[in-house]
């Protein structure tokens, strides 16, 4: 039982990880959405993981050496007070990098696919 209780803390503590950080400076803690990178010969494609995020509510900018996401996934009760029993679902503003590889890339598009931001980057 207390292997199997380590376990699930070790579980907790590795999801905390994962979306959760803190700023040095002490800002309030941001979230960081799962991404996945599909390359071939003519392009990279980026897929952001994004439900809840309103379609084109999100900043996409190509800079060196990286792509970088924000958006703000917001609670969707915002019409009154609400009691809290679960929160799992990362809430808030985020910012995504992404590092790409060193190749010259030109911006060719996004679209929004089941919840997820595509960008694809077109290689020169």
């Amino acid at each position: 039982m207390w292997a199997e209780a380590c376990r699930m803390l070790e579980q907790a503590d590795r999801l905390h990880r994962q979306f959760f950080r803190f700023d040095r400076l002490g800002a309030p803690p941001a979230w960081e959405p799962p991404v996945d990178v599909f390359e071939d010969e003519r392009e990279i494609a980026v897929v952001v993981a994004l439900p809840g995020v309103a379609h084109g509510a999100a900043e996409v900018a190509l800079e060196r050496g990286a792509l970088l996401i924000r958006a703000e996934r917001r609670v969707p009760f915002d019409d009154r007070a609400r009691d809290i029993r679960r929160l799992e679902i990362p809430h808030g503003r985020f910012e995504r990098r992404v590092p790409l590889p060193a190749a010259a890339l030109t911006a060719a598009g996004t679209r929004w696919v089941d919840g997820c931001l595509v960008v694809i980057l077109r290689k020169r």
